[in-house]
């Protein structure tokens, strides 16, 4: 596909100045479900569908109940956004690919994928840390919990989350693709991120590899031990309180946050933090974050908030008398 002499000017770094000499790459997919396409392509479209419909089920409950219009239920929303945006980075491609002869993706969808999956999964740290801080408010401090987290407040921090993993993903793709690509133009993986596509550089990738590693576990270990001191806060407030039904009711909403928060982090301490993790593991690990979780965080919430529960049955009853 490539000339032998473009790719040594490319690799002597001659070629400094057009570094997409790759006009595309090939996403060579799940290792070792050769012949399970069919299968596999049916049971991510339900994953994906049940992913679609759950969260845009609460987002359409929390607009349409006005008792749900609390900054809670307000991040929460913006929760169900981003599960939707960043299910879809990987998965319509992936399906597509099941079906597809050629596994084939363009250097601007490549260059896509890469910005949106760090820019959804950086806003989506963002926002988990942020709803533990209103969780923090809401238990330790119920009497001024509406004077603190005011909507100008609650505003300005979901813009935050959003605007800050904007920048993440524009870093991390510029990091990656101002690199110079001469061939092979495979990706071992089923979407591009930043690992797999760099190691296809025609350069030494040792410093952007550790920018990159850095960038993202400097983030995630943040936002986790923020969220594990606004636990432990809330952890002894609970403990404090005299009513048996208020600490039953803080340790139910609670619960559900700290249930989604395991689902997203577990994942990426085990893909950030364990470079040596086997190709085996790392696929299914990958898929669990990008596919089941989104699916798994509307089941979540709905099923452990009777508040969530009532406001589907108003919006799914007035549907059918409709």
């Amino acid at each position: 596909m490539y000339s032998e002499n473009l790719k040594a000017r490319c690799r002597n770094g001659s070629n400094q100045e057009n570094h997409s000499v790759v006009t595309h790459f090939i996403l060579l997919g799940i290792p070792n479900t050769e012949g399970l396409e069919n299968i596999l392509f049916v049971v991510f479209l339900v994953f994906y569908l049940c992913t679609l419909l759950g969260n845009v089920m609460i987002i359409t409950a929390i607009l349409l109940d006005f008792r749900l219009h609390t900054p809670m239920y307000f991040f929460l929303c913006n929760l169900a956004v981003l599960d939707i945006g960043f299910s879809s980075v990987s998965t319509p491609k992936m399906l597509a690919n099941f079906l597809a002869q050629t596994r084939t993706i363009s250097l601007g969808g490549c260059m896509s994928q890469v910005f949106f999956y760090h820019f959804m999964g950086c806003s989506e740290c963002l926002l988990y840390t942020v709803m533990a801080y209103d969780r923090h408010v809401a238990i330790c401090h119920p009497l001024r919990y509406m004077v603190i987290m005011n909507w100008k407040k609650c505003t300005i921090l979901a813009i935050g989350t959003w605007t800050s993993g904007s920048i993440q993903g524009i870093v991390l793709t510029s990091l990656t693709f101002t690199l110079p690509y001469c061939g092979p133009n495979k990706v071992n993986y089923f979407f591009c991120d930043i690992f797999p596509v760099i190691k296809l550089a025609c350069v030494d990738t040792a410093t952007v590899e550790a920018a990159s590693f850095n960038n993202v576990g400097v983030i995630g270990m943040t936002c986790f031990l923020l969220i594990l001191l606004s636990y432990v806060h809330i952890f002894y407030c609970i403990v404090q309180m005299n009513s048996r039904e208020g600490r039953h009711k803080a340790a139910s909403t609670c619960a559900s946050h700290l249930l989604v928060v395991t689902f997203f982090f577990g994942p990426c301490a085990l893909i950030y933090t364990q470079p040596s993790l086997s190709g085996v593991l790392v696929t299914p690990v990958q898929i669990f974050g990008n596919i089941v979780t989104p699916m798994l965080n509307p089941l979540i919430y709905t099923l452990r908030n009777k508040e969530v529960k009532a406001a589907l049955k108003k919006v799914m009853g007035s549907q059918v008398v409709s």
